[in-house]
């Protein structure tokens, strides 16, 4: 029998008898996402037989339609058989899309627990393979890390008349927002020639008799802990928006934002070239840049999030 690192390292603990807290949370989030992804399998499947049973539904549909086009008119048969055909249709695109609400939850509180799961290894020193220490984590791991956070990127996807909320895409955090412990920001710190620059950090704690954050520099080069007033704090998004139902939610063309420029983990000034037409797509930026003729790079891909 094989244990996993995380096993071993509570074993280990066990041996000289003492457990964690930490180690304690590890396996506790471990039992609870094994419960969540079984729940989360039997949403998948019930997704499947309601598109399945409702397929008949959308077939007669159809059927109607074309019966109505080669006689070329409307009786009041056809017109009563639509109308509750219709209605049916509706029924069972409500109940599908309240199955993938619930599986959509599940998703969000799996991501949740892992992302609580890593910050108590982190915090206990505790790593498996695919979660080194920052100290041995190279450049293009980190840059494909923050690759992969940023897709997947949850998108906000509200009911019908719902407005997107705070942290979703261009939409800011409230006055009285506190970032939690594991949250990626723009932090506007003092670099080692003096000048100040935005880089991307992780928040590891707030203190609410200082009003002030403590957050780690990503970059494992940094291998900086740095003191921030909130002033300096930038939570960044926790939702995509959808362009094609909340457009409001997205930068809007010609605005000045920062960016994180490709490939880096610090943060500049830039105009919004294209907002995302879809939800899969990346902004268009011009970062400003004093080495072309009009101020400004030609146009590079920055994600929703970064």
């Amino acid at each position: 029998m094989v244990l996993s690192p995380l096993l071993c390292s509570v074993c280990a603990c066990s041996a000289r008898g003492s457990v964690t807290p930490y180690a304690m949370a590890l396996v506790s989030a471990d039992s609870r996402i094994a419960e969540l992804l079984t729940e989360l399998h039997q949403l998948i499947k019930q997704t499947q037989e309601e598109r399945s049973r409702s397929e008949h539904n959308l077939v007669n549909i159809q059927k109607t339609h074309e019966r109505m086009q080669t006689e070329n008119k409307i009786s009041p048969y056809y017109r009563t058989k639509l109308r509750g055909l219709y209605t049916t249709a509706k029924a069972d695109a409500e109940a599908e899309c309240n199955i993938l609400r619930k599986a959509l939850d599940k998703i969000a509180e799996i991501k949740s627990l892992l992302e609580e799961r890593r910050i108590a290894a982190k915090i206990a020193g505790l790593y498996n393979d695919s979660e080194p220490p920052r100290k041995t984590m190279r450049r293009g791991v980190l840059m494909t890390l923050l690759q992969q956070s940023a897709m997947t990127l949850p998108l906000w996807i509200g009911k019908p008349g719902d407005k997107p909320p705070p942290l979703c895409g261009a939409i800011p955090a409230s006055g009285d927002y506190v970032a939690k412990p594991g949250d990626k920001v723009a932090a506007r710190v003092k670099a080692v020639d003096g000048d100040e620059q935005w880089i991307l950090a992780e928040v590891v704690s707030y203190s609410h008799a200082t009003n002030k954050y403590e957050v780690d520099d990503i970059d494992e080069e940094g291998k900086e802990r740095h003191t921030l007033s909130r002033r300096r704090i930038i939570p960044l998004p926790q939702w995509k928006a959808n362009p094609e139902t909340d457009p409001e939610a997205l930068f809007q063309k010609e605005q000045l934002v920062l960016a994180l420029y490709p490939q880096t983990t610090c943060f500049y000034r830039a105009l919004i070239h294209t907002p995302p037409q879809r939800p899969q797509d990346d902004y268009s930026v011009l970062f400003e840049d004093t080495s072309y003729a009009d101020g400004y790079s030609p146009p590079l891909n920055v994600a929703q999030r970064l």
